[in-house]
């Protein structure tokens, strides 16, 4: 892969206006080609076709639920090595550690998240 290639992020968020908003912000930067999936169901299946580098996921979404979503990308032999940062409004950036039941030690960002704070998150995982 070419260094100055963009980083495929994927986000999975069931708000529209959150993943477009996000992938306009990470987009105008220059350095990130982004993915929306506003339906958690099918996540997995287009992970393997797009193969992000990294992945931004919801924890509560109608279509899908972001923790067994998660577990479902760290079995899948072509998936698993794809860093997932959590972003949620489920609770706040102080309660996160509180809920290492849906984690599972991943990186959680609390909405709303600051431009910045996401920018270093996705930094320092990808």
């Amino acid at each position: 892969m070419n260094h100055n290639e963009p980083k495929k992020i994927m986000i999975i968020d069931d708000e529209k206006g959150f993943t477009q908003f996000v992938k306009s912000i990470l987009e105008e930067t220059g350095l990130y080609q982004v993915l929306e999936v506003n339906a958690g169901y099918k996540a997995v299946d287009i992970a393997r076709d797009f193969k992000p580098d990294l992945i931004l996921l919801d924890i509560i979404m109608p279509t899908g639920d972001g923790a067994y979503i998660a577990d479902k990308l760290s079995t899948d032999w072509e998936l698993k090595r794809i860093p997932v940062i959590f972003i949620t409004a489920a609770f706040t950036q102080e309660e996160a550690s509180k809920h290492d039941d849906m984690t599972r030690g991943r990186p959680c960002l609390a909405k709303p998240v600051g431009l910045k704070e996401l920018i270093d998150c996705i930094r320092k995982h990808i």
